[in-house]
């Protein structure tokens, strides 16, 4: 299994009026986390997109255990559990600087060719960096 961890400050803007992270921006830390765990293992998901090959998200999962609150240090842990096909799964959980959990979650995607939004096989470089993980 892969796994990596991702931090983000929680600023003012992504807070309700309570001080707690607004829900919605869940979605966005997910991908702030997906894409920095594929850059930790050297993989640049821009550079896939310039190649021609997007990764849309076809389901995203949320589950609210405790409010992030403004300007706490959140950790995102994020696992891939298997081998991507057409479709990858990405899980996350998050905790605060109390090292409490505080939200889970999984998002997934799919692999598209950018030029005719047909489905594809991931890039081999990422099949081959991930390998060594499973």
């Amino acid at each position: 299994m892969f796994t990596a961890k991702t931090q983000v400050r929680v600023r003012y803007a992504e807070t309700d009026q309570m001080g707690y992270v607004y829900y919605g921006n869940y979605a966005m830390y997910f991908e702030v986390a997906r894409v920095e765990a594929l850059r930790s293992i050297g993989f640049s998901y821009k550079r896939m997109e310039d190649e021609g090959v997007m990764m849309p998200v076809l389901e995203s999962y949320s589950k609210y255990l405790k409010p992030g609150k403004y300007d706490e240090l959140l950790t995102i842990t994020t696992h891939i559990a298997k081998v991507p096909g057409v479709k990858i799964r990405f899980d996350y959980e998050i905790h605060n600087e109390q090292k409490e959990l505080i939200h889970l979650g999984h998002t997934i995607l799919t692999f598209l060719k950018k030029d005719s939004h047909r489905p594809c096989r991931p890039p081999q470089d990422l099949l081959d960096l991930l390998q060594t993980y499973f």
